[in-house]
């Protein structure tokens, strides 16, 4: 790793990466992966050059995305887990897990055909999303209220299925299958 890539970036520096990832976020919901990077810039308020040099290519720009969704994603599981009670928290995350599925279901798939499954992006992604939900379901599990047998990796795929099967279901349908997993996890 060079001096630079371990040096602390400057204020004025920071602010312009996060508007520009915040803006590349909105882009790529709105028109897939493939908006010109331009045009981020412009929506960002910063010239092509400063958005050129935190990015210096679209994948780049599509891994710090990733990154910055998975990340909220996870951190919210610590944030519930200190709110509620270890089954609800577990339930309440796995709700915003669905929700993400379903909202960024398209996103998501143009992001992750973007990023080699190898890369350091896609591990530090996998890892942190297991490891959030794994801590869920060990407070869950050490209540007796979730199965003993169940793992993190379990519930990531099982709300990753049923957001994927709930994206066109009504309302009513996916609160129904919501309850039917959820009944199928209790210890």
């Amino acid at each position: 790793m060079t001096a630079e890539a371990t040096r602390p970036m400057r204020a004025d520096a920071k602010r312009n990466y996060d508007r520009i990832v915040a803006i590349a976020k909105e882009a790529f919901a709105e028109h897939g992966v493939d908006v010109p990077l331009d045009d981020i810039a412009k929506r960002a308020g910063v010239g092509a050059g400063t958005l050129y040099r935190h990015f210096p290519t679209r994948e780049k720009l599509v891994e710090a995305v990733y990154r910055d969704e998975i990340d909220q994603l996870a951190s919210r599981a610590a944030v519930l887990a200190g709110e509620l009670p270890p089954f609800e928290a577990l339930e309440a995350w796995l709700e915003e897990q669905v929700e993400y599925v379903i909202e960024r279901h398209g996103l998501a798939a143009a992001l992750k055909a973007s990023i080699d499954s190898g890369s350091e992006t896609f591990v530090w992604c996998q890892t942190r999303l297991r490891t959030a939900c794994s801590d869920l379901v060990t407070r869950a599990q050490s209540t007796g209220a979730l199965r003993p047998d169940v793992t993190g990796v379990d519930v990531l795929r099982l709300g990753h299925g049923l957001g994927t099967a709930a994206k066109n279901a009504s309302e009513d349908d996916k609160a129904r299958l919501m309850k039917v997993m959820l009944d199928g996890l209790r210890g």
